[in-house]
């Protein structure tokens, strides 16, 4: 019985986005995955040896004014909503599913895989190495603390930091 199959290369070309828009930058080394379910919009910056994980279901949507460090990984098979104007450091994991623990008579691997969204709203900044687990929302304005896991939602201009995050403060709102 064969387990795994190959994804393919992660290479691609931009005219298999569903959406890319102007002004978007690849650097060296980015992967993209199923790239006709991802949407970039315009002046989005994806840095080095990221790879941007697509999926054959649910969608990957980067509004405008996105900046994504180098070496990020982005897996969006329950599907992903990143804002406009938002800022990811380095080294960022985003996972949209796991596998349910089904207890010890199975294999974690082999059990039922659970497909939860992510959603980061506008204006916010996530910190370098954070980790920001499946169906989690992080609400407009909020910053993201270096090497934070963020397991729950972060309401809007909250500051979150540690393992497990927690909120520890609120931003002042911006006023538009």
């Amino acid at each position: 019985m064969r387990l795994f199959g190959s994804h393919g290369s992660g290479e691609f070309q931009r005219s298999q986005f569903r959406r890319c828009g102007t002004n978007t930058v690849f650097e060296t080394g980015v992967l993209v995955f199923h790239p006709g379910s991802i949407s970039l919009g315009n002046n989005v910056y994806v840095g080095h040896y990221t790879i941007l994980k697509g999926y054959h279901k649910n969608e990957l949507v980067i509004g405008d004014d996105v900046w994504i460090g180098q070496q990020c990984f982005f897996h969006s098979a329950g599907g992903m909503s990143i804002g406009s104007r938002v800022g990811i450091g380095p080294g960022v994991r985003i996972i949209t599913s796991y596998h349910r623990e089904e207890g010890w008579h199975k294999p974690i691997l082999a059990s039922e895989i659970v497909f939860a969204p992510v959603s980061i709203g506008d204006d916010c900044d996530i910190g370098v190495n954070a980790v920001i687990m499946p169906g989690v929302t992080i609400g407009r304005g909020v910053q993201v603390g270096a090497g934070a896991v963020v397991t729950a939602d972060v309401p809007d201009y909250g500051v979150a930091v540690g393992v497990p995050a927690k909120p520890v403060r609120q931003r002042p709102q911006i006023v538009s």
